[in-house]
């Protein structure tokens, strides 16, 4: 990402109100150079062709122009986006959804094999303004007659090299000839093999071309490793890490400039000299900060990527990813911050299990491994300090004149009639009783099932925990039952609704109880006593494109209370079809793509 790309803001690109409002509050501030390059193009209505890897940010390039052309009166797919795989389908689908928050009544619908038909064709019917899919569903619609193209505006075809591999070209060419001749088409592959290029040539106008050649390799003397988010909230993760890890100056990257702040205020309050570095700062306090940082006066500094753009500071023995940067060039310059001048260096990445398709996507464009973490245990942490209080004795008997203090220990001794062991224990705790030696192991309560707010320390959901036996849950916990608007006839599976409960809405897996499928709905316990502004979170949940639409189950739901004394086990009246709480496979049809 070169300096003179990285120099425009979202701002500068020309994007609807809305749209640009959902971008600031994802607190994106500077357009990757796939975004900078293709955005303008495409807001134009001019078509585009582009070669850039995975992870380079190409769902907002093509999604934030596109949407901003979108007639939202107009109840009919104008936007059709063609993916390889399901997963990327979806993906897709749900970053639209989050784009298009400030458009009202906008609806997307993700159209992929292995779902049954009849939610698919429900959503057509009832209007949608982009449809996501892959070839071969969005075939099947073709020909059916239930997927009208004659109002469509735009095309895309994301990682159309992974569609040629997969063996989808023919059906992508049989799709696009279908498409109104007047439509725009935005075509994106990370390659750009002659099969490529002869359906860009047949069916792509006067195409403005975009190549983006990511970076290759990082500074190899930097060590690289990441940790996958659990249950654990992330501060509480990165506090622990912070304690053992022998760091001289650290940066933390966040997603958003409010999380600079929010990040040091409860690092400080932990006892870390912290400090926010955002671009809402002006450049006086900025200097201070980079200053401070140099001089050792400060040694942690909490930055968002275009905050630090530049920050040359050779003391930065340690970068954290505490959220994972939205491609992989951001990824490239920010552990870029350390192992300068010669020295070696740490980078370390937080990754929820939602966000794995990145990390692979930046070891693919590194072309080096990262690798996994174990996070400091509570024995780690009490080594850690005992042994850094071992060497503070030393450095004090080395560096100081202590015949005075041996002259007060010696009378204190002889007039207490006590052991030279037991005044020295008690000198210990008095010089780290704020800091114990030996932490006390804090475990997480009920009160922790929801995130003080819905910022970047929110609990995650661990992938490993979803098949746990129940009796390792929480079960000492008295449970409400709610209604969701989704169910086996739209596809989903339990996991589906555990990960959107504990990555959006910051609910810890341990605290959602039974889950139940039924064939228009579902079901799941939460604890009693959820926050208004979590439930107001929960409202707005999408699931496979789906919106929840929470609410407290009925008396024909089975929307009984659910307590540790009370609640049936899950299988037991688990609905016909073998989805029970965890672990059980909704039914499907054989996947087509």
């Amino acid at each position: 990402m070169s300096e003179e790309t990285t120099s425009i803001l979202f701002s500068d690109l020309g994007l609807s109100a809305p749209l640009l409002r959902a971008v600031e509050e994802l607190g994106y501030e500077a357009p990757s150079p796939i975004q900078a390059q293709s955005i303008p193009p495409l807001l134009e209505g001019k078509d585009v062709l582009g070669t850039a890897q995975t992870g380079t940010g190409k769902t907002g390039a093509f999604a934030l122009p596109l949407l901003s052309r979108i007639d939202l009166n107009l109840r009919a797919p104008q936007l059709l986006v063609l993916a390889p795989t399901r997963e990327l389908a979806i993906q897709v689908a749900e970053a639209m959804q989050t784009y298009a928050r400030y458009l009202p009544d906008f609806h997307v619908l993700p159209i992929y094999g292995g779902q049954a038909m009849e939610p698919q064709l429900r959503g057509l019917k009832l209007g949608v303004h982009v449809v996501v899919g892959t070839p071969g569903r969005i075939q099947d619609h073709l020909k059916r007659g239930t997927l009208k193209l004659n109002q469509l505006q735009a095309v895309v075809l994301d990682e159309a090299d992974e569609m040629l591999r997969m063996g989808f070209i023919d059906d992508v060419d049989d799709i696009l000839s279908k498409t109104p001749a007047n439509r725009q088409v935005a075509l994106f592959s990370a390659t750009m093999p002659e099969q490529i290029r002869r359906i860009a040539q047949r069916h792509l106008r006067s195409p403005v071309e975009i190549s983006i050649k990511s970076s290759t390799s990082t500074v190899k003397a930097i060590n690289q490793r990441y940790w996958p988010v659990s249950g654990m909230h992330k501060l509480d993760a990165l506090t622990r890490i912070l304690e053992v890890e022998s760091f001289d100056a650290v940066i933390i990257f966040v997603r958003t400039k409010i999380a600079t702040t929010e990040l040091a205020e409860k690092l400080e309050a932990r006892g870390y000299a912290a400090a926010p570095l955002n671009g809402d700062m002006n450049q006086a306090l900025r200097e201070k900060a980079i200053d401070r940082l140099k001089r050792g006066s400060l040694d942690i500094v909490i930055a968002t990527d275009v905050a630090a753009r530049g920050l040359d500071v050779p003391r930065i023995s340690h970068v954290i990813n505490y959220d994972i940067p939205l491609d992989t060039e951001s990824y490239v310059h920010r552990v870029g911050r350390t192992g300068r001048a010669g020295r070696s260096g740490e980078a370390i990445l937080f990754v929820a299990p939602r966000e794995k398709r990145m990390l692979g996507a930046i070891e693919r464009a590194t072309g080096q491994l990262i690798t996994p973490m174990r996070l400091p245990s509570q024995t780690d942490i009490a080594d850690k300090r005992s042994a850094d209080f071992k060497n503070q004795i030393s450095e004090a008997m080395e560096a100081q004149e202590l015949g005075f203090f041996e002259t007060l220990i010696e009378q204190y001794q002889s007039e207490h009639d006590v052991g030279l062991a037991e005044i020295a224990a008690a000198l210990a705790y008095m010089a780290q009783k704020d800091r114990p030696l030996l932490p006390a192991e804090v475990p997480e309560s009920p009160s922790h099932a929801f995130s003080d707010r819905g910022g970047n320390d929110r609990p995650r959901r661990d992938d490993s925990r979803r098949d746990e036996p129940r009796s390792r849950r929480d079960d000492d916990v008295t449970r409400t039952k709610y209604r969701i608007e989704i169910g086996r006839d739209q596809g989903v599976a339990p996991k589906n609704i555990v990960g959107a409960l504990a990555n959006e809405a910051g609910i810890d897996s341990k605290y959602i109880g039974a889950i139940r499928i039924f064939d228009q709905y579902s079901t799941v316990d939460l604890p009693e006593g959820m926050p208004p502004e979590v439930f107001t979170q929960l409202k707005r949940l999408h699931v496979l494109g789906v919106p929840l639409n929470i609410s407290e189950a009925g008396p024909s739901d089975g929307g009984e209370t659910s307590s540790p004394s009370s609640r049936p086990p899950a299988r037991k009246f688990a609905p016909r079809g073998g989805n029970d709480s965890f672990g059980g496979k909704p039914r499907r049809p054989k996947p087509r793509s």
